[in-house]
């Protein structure tokens, strides 16, 4: 990636700094901006910033590592959908584990996105993320599994991203973590910045560029502690925000962590439970519809290997809670 450098002029004073990106060589759109942005890929002054509504001042320095741009093109690939719902405006369908949601270094081909081009058509999907997301309003990680939304046209796509951002979406999450959580709920306040060595990271941080973000739990059930582990919660876990892996960087940072997660759970194979990837199930979606304004609400089952966990830890249960039941 080239390192770019943009000094803001008199004229460019007071653009936000998301918008000015995008005016910026090597940087296409409005949501590359943002990507670039999250990505921790701009510094403004010197620092580095994820602030996309920060507003520039003339004589300001930003620098920026922008990908060469190349053609590129998503093929339409069959690969099977679970949709849950659809109209002319969205579609609400469960992600299986292990699909990732659009293509990226690494996952050319197989993703989401490859399957909602091959059934719906390039031109029958929004095109608000760029050319390699289109219909994408939201992610969950390649291991996490279950409800999510996407959009066919440009308006709904919009209006799901400002509902999205303004907490009118409920998205909530089925989790099992390490350890016996003693309240029967909380919510975690830590911003989340990524990793300064290691990019693929989040870290929960006191840093000036770290965004917002907020979690809140309430207990289903707990799991007294065996020889190998310490015990384990089943959680329902609420974003409020919407920042790369929050859940599983605020369970970690609460000395919680997800079972089964790769990246910031226990290396103790054992208290895994043979898990393969992380417990987290988007099981629960309801918004208004962006159009005809008609509530909507959506559930979804653990899958198979999330429900087998459960069913062999039943035996060290120390009570399901009213909640839970």
């Amino acid at each position: 990636m080239a390192l770019l450098e943009h000094i803001v002029t008199g004229l460019e004073q007071g653009m936000r700094l998301d918008a000015l990106l995008a005016e910026l060589p090597d940087v296409p759109s409005r949501a590359a901006a943002v990507r670039l942005l999250e990505s921790g890929s701009v510094s403004l002054n010197g620092e580095t910033t994820a602030a996309k509504r920060r507003i520039v001042m003339s004589g300001d320095l930003i620098a920026y590592r922008a990908h060469e741009q190349v053609p590129f093109l998503v093929r339409g690939e069959q690969i099977p959908l679970d949709i849950r719902y659809e109209d002319e405006h969205l579609i609400v369908l469960s992600k299986p584990a292990g699909m990732v949601v659009h293509p990226a270094q690494g996952h050319a081909s197989g993703t989401l996105v490859n399957a909602l081009i091959a059934r719906y058509g390039l031109d029958n999907l929004a095109q608000l993320q760029g050319p390699d997301r289109p219909g994408i309003v939201h992610r969950l990680d390649k291991g996490s599994s279950g409800l999510m939304l996407a959009a066919k046209s440009d308006q709904a796509g919009e209006l799901l991203q400002q509902d999205i951002r303004t907490r009118n979406v409920d998205r909530r999450y089925l989790s099992l973590v390490h350890g016996v959580i003693a309240p029967e709920s909380g919510l975690i306040d830590a911003p989340i910045a990524r990793g300064d060595v290691d990019r693929k990271r989040m870290f929960a941080s006191d840093k000036p560029f770290a965004r917002a973000a907020f979690t809140s739990f309430k207990v289903l059930e707990r799991f007294e502690a065996a020889p190998g582990d310490e015990g384990f919660t089943y959680l329902e876990c609420k974003l409020h925000t919407g920042r790369t892996h929050q859940i599983r960087v605020h369970m970690s940072y609460i000395k919680h962590p997800i079972i089964g997660d790769p990246l910031y759970g226990r290396q103790n194979p054992k208290a895994q439970r043979g898990l393969r990837r992380q417990f987290l199930h988007s099981w629960s979606l309801a918004f208004t519809h962006p159009i005809t304004e008609a509530p909507l609400c959506f559930t979804d089952n653990l899958p198979d290997d999330l429900a087998q966990t459960l069913s062999e830890l039943a035996p060290r249960s120390l009570g399901r809670v009213a909640e839970g039941a």
